[in-house]
């Protein structure tokens, strides 16, 4: 007769009680994962059991839910399967499901126990820890403008010249003698005032010249920004020069009758302001089909000298503006999505996480740059991780070598940023386990009592 078995059973339902209470504790610890006590029977030389031992704590590795939290640096594993890979200030490896993480001083995003997230760099596949610059992004001038309107096809000539008769210097306008076929001045008898012929000493008419206005050529619609009766369209946008200041270049675009072979014309104008750029403008032609035919190719390159003056020096502005698939086509003028690559200095703004784990940085001038990529890590023993606390594992011999990958490959589950994991805590379940651990050591305590009560029989036979 023993004690054994109900102290054994004690001891159990403790640590069982140990562990749940552990996991209600914990159930609103992100990324933690729920544990379980098992337990074994044990046996020595006799058929008769010598009570229970624990025999190991397992955890639960399912999911839990993935919610919201609004926070940048915030990232949850959507999945089952991986794990961030955390690097302590002494390079010791660790894993966790916990995906709060905050910049450090210098911009290394780590979590709560200043454990290091890590991932592939910008540049490659090199593992690192991933950092968040701080630095803005400097100015870059504009190299280039991509242009793709269409011109409509409707739309009315602009004439260059006209003709009209000339006038002199005292504006009265100016007659010329009219020449026959032979280049021979018609004429025709003069008149007096009655409009009877005048005659000479022999009695024959007076003769003089026909007289017809003296026509001239001159030209009209000189393009003036100004007057919006000498273009057809305009459009401006903003150039950066080498400081990046901002610049806005208008283009004014003028249709001109068809030229000899028949193409369609336009003239496009090039300012800033009341400033022509180098060149000042330039001439595109559209065959039939309304597919632009010249320059080819389709590109023009312009120059802004000396953009800011004297008082914000800057180099000289060369970019090219690309007209290739520009269109005549019938409707309206359509800019359709112009695109220059110069920018402003940018102060960093904020960041994005993709679900494949690629960070993207945003700054104030609408630049985005690739920061890095996560890696998860995944085992072909997950009971085999040893808990290290603050929601972390480390590698053990019995969970095996990481398996490392990008987020969505290979089984790997996908990252949703701005949101966390919460606990897989069923407190339903723990509050049901903690009423049967809690019978379980009542009813070892009971064993104990009535063995104490046999005994206390024996004592009493005397």
């Amino acid at each position: 007769m023993s004690f054994g078995q109900g102290l054994s059973g004690l001891n159990a339902a403790s640590q069982n009680l140990d562990s749940i209470g552990n996991n209600i504790a914990n159930s609103g610890t992100v990324g933690y994962k729920a544990s379980t006590v098992q337990f074994a029977d044990v046996y020595a030389n006799s058929r008769i059991g010598l009570g229970v031992q624990v025999s190991r704590v397992s955890q639960r590795f399912s999911v839990g839910n993935v919610s919201n939290s609004g926070n940048q640096f915030d990232m949850a594993i959507d999945g089952a399967n991986g794990l961030f890979r955390l690097e302590q200030s002494n390079g010791a490896v660790l894993f966790s499901r916990n995906g709060q993480f905050y910049p450090d001083k210098a911009g290394y995003l780590v979590n709560a126990q200043g454990h290091y997230l890590t991932g592939y760099g910008p540049g490659g596949s090199q593992l690192e820890r991933l950092q968040v610059p701080s630095a803005n992004v400097p100015p870059k001038a504009t190299t280039a403008l991509d242009f793709k309107p269409n011109l409509p096809g409707g739309a009315e000539a602009i004439p260059t010249t006209k003709t009209q008769q000339k006038v002199d210097a005292n504006g009265d306008l100016v007659f010329k003698p009219k020449l026959d076929a032979n280049g021979n001045p018609e004429m025709t008898p003069k008149l007096d005032g009655n409009g009877d012929p005048v005659l000479d000493g022999s009695g024959n008419p007076v003769m003089e010249p026909v007289m017809e206005p003296d026509m001239e050529t001159v030209a009209v619609n000189v393009f003036d920004p100004k007057d919006p009766t000498t273009y057809s369209n305009a459009f401006s946008y903003s150039v950066y020069d080498s400081l990046g200041n901002s610049h806005e270049v208008s283009q004014y675009f003028v249709k001109r009758p068809a030229n000899a072979a028949g193409e369609s014309v336009w003239d496009v104008y090039y300012m800033e302001g009341s400033t022509p750029l180098s060149p000042a403008s330039a001439t595109l032609t559209f065959n039939g089909a309304g597919v632009m035919t010249s320059p080819n190719p389709a590109t023009v390159n312009l120059t802004l000298a000396n953009p800011g003056g004297n008082a914000s020096p800057a180099d000289d502005l060369v970019f090219d503006v690309r007209y290739t698939g520009t269109t005549q086509f019938g409707g309206e003028f359509a800019k359709g999505k112009p695109y220059q690559d110069g920018y402003a200095t940018g102060e960093y703004a904020g960041m994005s996480i993709d679900k494949d784990g690629t960070m993207i940085a945003s700054y104030t001038n609408g630049v985005t740059q690739r920061l890095g990529s996560l890696v998860l890590a995944d085992f072909s023993n997950l009971q085999g991780l040893s808990p290290v606390g603050g929601n972390a594992w480390a590698e053990t011999g019995a969970s095996g070598q990481p398996i490392l990958g990008r987020p969505g490959e290979n089984g790997l589950a996908t990252i949703k940023g701005q949101a966390v994991e919460d606990s897989n805590v069923d407190m339903g379940q723990e509050l049901v386990n903690m009423i049967i651990a809690q019978r379980t050591y009542q009813a070892n305590a009971q064993t104990i009592k009535t063995q104490d009560q046999v005994l206390q029989t024996l004592v009493n036979l005397r």
